[in-house]
């Protein structure tokens, strides 16, 4: 499956969205982090943000939704044009019913789990799924330090995933630069959620392409 680069806007400018917007341009979609200050301590942006930035940018917007009761919000962002909804299964009511909704709304449905969360006691859910979110740090806030420990979850994840024989994304999120991208291609991740390291960088897009390069290579092997 192909390498995916996903800027993450939390490390961007708010008050230039759509022009960071454009400065990623070549990226596979722009990860949205959407945040309540109850599910994470931190509060970022909703469904009003969402539909304007959707109205900037050609880019796929990638929603990761940090937030309490998403079985209330996510249809929202759907609808919002959202073309990926990621919700945290801690936080899911009706996992297999909400993921069922975003699909019936147009949206690819994923799931996301902190890195105390074990991926086995859902593996009879991954078939309802377009995408599994695994978090390399905790939720909540950029620029944290990538957590090496989640590397063989990734790997349990991608034996799951591969045991049933599902044609779904496996994104990581957190602290993934060009000195941690390698290891997580090579644990078995190909969508990649990348904020300070694309947008710290004196050149996004090429960051971007650099990131690329990198994940590629270290999943060929």
């Amino acid at each position: 499956m192909a390498v995916q680069i996903n800027p993450s806007i939390l490390s961007a400018d708010f008050a230039r969205l759509a022009d960071e917007a454009e400065a990623v341009r070549g990226a596979d979609w722009l990860h949205v982090d959407v945040m309540d200050n109850h599910f994470v301590p931190n509060l970022t942006l909703g469904v009003p943000v969402v539909e304007s930035l959707r109205k900037a940018t050609d880019i796929p917007l990638d929603c990761h939704l940090m937030i309490e009761d998403p079985d209330r919000w996510a249809p929202q962002y759907v609808e919002a044009g959202a073309g990926s909804v990621t919700f945290h299964v801690e936080a899911a009511a009706a996992p297999v019913r909400l993921a069922r909704e975003i699909r019936a709304k147009g949206a690819r449905a994923s799931m996301a789990l902190r890195p105390a969360t074990p991926i086995e006691p859902y593996e009879d859910l991954l078939p309802e799924l377009d995408m599994i979110l695994i978090m390399t740090v905790e939720p909540g806030f950029g620029g944290q330090a990538f957590l090496d420990v989640m590397l063989p979850k990734i790997r349990r994840t991608r034996k799951l995933i591969d045991r049933h024989g599902l044609q779904m994304w496996l994104q990581v999120d957190g602290g993934v630069s060009t000195a941690t991208i390698e290891r997580c291609a090579e644990a078995g991740a190909d969508v990649f959620v990348a904020g300070s390291a694309v947008y710290g960088a004196a050149d996004p897009a090429e960051a971007v392409r650099a990131l690329r390069k990198q994940a590629t290579a270290a999943c060929a092997h």
